[in-house]
């Protein structure tokens, strides 16, 4: 899986480089926010549980629907997370937003 890379097999990131995915108070406060990172990517810094990570996410090579939406269901819903399923449309409806 593409985000194995970065935030690591057991979704613990790497400190002070790339945020965990595991328990994640980032990908469960914004659903919308979640969806839109693999899909179009993020700049800026952010704080993930309550740590400032600064590095660029570019948008993930994944580009189905289908394929993001199944990603987002695994993640938010290992490690620990249970953070709900995400579906085809919501990724498709979020895709077709120009706005962040």
């Amino acid at each position: 899986m593409a985000c194995f890379a970065c935030h690591q097999p057991n979704g613990a990131g790497l400190p002070g480089v790339f945020p965990p995915l595991a328990g994640s108070d980032f990908l469960k406060a914004n659903r919308e926010r979640a969806i839109h990172i693999p899909i179009k990517g993020l700049t800026g810094p952010v704080v993930v549980n309550g740590k400032t990570y600064r590095q660029h996410h570019a948008t993930t090579a994944i580009q189905r629907d289908r394929q993001i939406a199944d990603v987002l269901t695994y993640v938010m819903n290992s490690w620990g997370n249970d953070f709900g399923r995400v579906s085809t449309q919501e990724v498709t409806q979020r895709r077709a937003r120009k706005s962040p």
